[in-house]
């Protein structure tokens, strides 16, 4: 048996390959597996549980179907943070905290997305805390719908831009941060998606990081069982 991880699918209407992708992924990828784990960013932007495009209605049907089978786990991520109860309900999802620990498989793990760990940049951070205030999101979930899209798109273009100018150093997780968060945890490994470059790194005194895949150009998936750690590519059309 073997837990799933995926992350940074970033869903959208303009993408149906990596949809497709997805959807396949929940069709064939699940047998011999104890839970799935989303690790934030399934959509490109999520502006309220009462908006939902028409692909969305599709894929958490696959994901209902899927939860039957084995439980499904998620974690939101900086582009679909509003995602809420409502929806989890509708896929059969559990939602977890931003920074969740386990064991898996006898090794104490923590999870989350991972753009916490991004401490260097420090306006991006500013903008989370603000993100993260229980009265910015109420307001947020109050206002039209209208006004609601027009925010989400011009964040996006914004965090595209910005992002455009910004050093692989500061894009990249604070390995201060990543030590802290396990000391805090007193945890051996850590997975995290939201950087978009997959690898294990094996750290001091046997701890080990783990970050997932996107979903840009091909599927990815993070396989973990009682013996083998995979990081597995799924080619789109395939």
């Amino acid at each position: 048996m073997r837990t799933l991880f995926v992350g940074d699918l970033h869903l959208s209407a303009d993408r149906p390959d990596i949809t497709q992708a997805f959807l396949e992924f929940l069709d064939t990828q699940l047998h011999d597996t104890d839970a799935l784990y989303i690790l934030g960013d399934l959509f490109e932007v999520w502006v309220g549980d009462d908006i939902a495009e028409p692909f969305v209605n599709q894929l958490a049907d696959a994901i209902k179907h899927a939860s039957k089978k084995l439980p499904v786990y998620f974690i939101h991520g900086n582009r679909d943070f509003l995602i809420g109860e409502a929806f989890a309900k509708r896929c059969g999802m559990k939602l977890l905290p931003e920074v969740y620990s386990l064991d898996l498989y006898g090794v104490s793990t923590v999870i989350l997305h991972g753009d916490s760990l991004c401490t260097l940049d420090k306006p991006y951070q500013r903008f989370r805390k603000f993100r993260n205030m229980g009265w910015a999101k109420w307001l947020y979930a109050h206002l039209p719908k209208s006004k609601r899209l027009c925010i989400a798109a011009k964040l996006r273009a914004k965090s595209q831009s910005s992002n455009q100018q910004k050093s692989y150093t500061i894009m990249d997780v604070e390995s201060d941060a990543v030590i802290a968060l396990l000391d805090t945890t007193q945890t051996q490994q850590m997975i995290h998606g939201h950087t978009h470059r997959p690898a294990v790194h094996q750290l001091a005194h046997g701890k080990r990081r783990i970050v997932v895949g996107d979903w840009y150009e091909q599927g990815s998936m993070l396989s973990v069982s009682q013996d083998s750690v995979e990081l597995i590519e799924l080619p789109f059309g395939k």
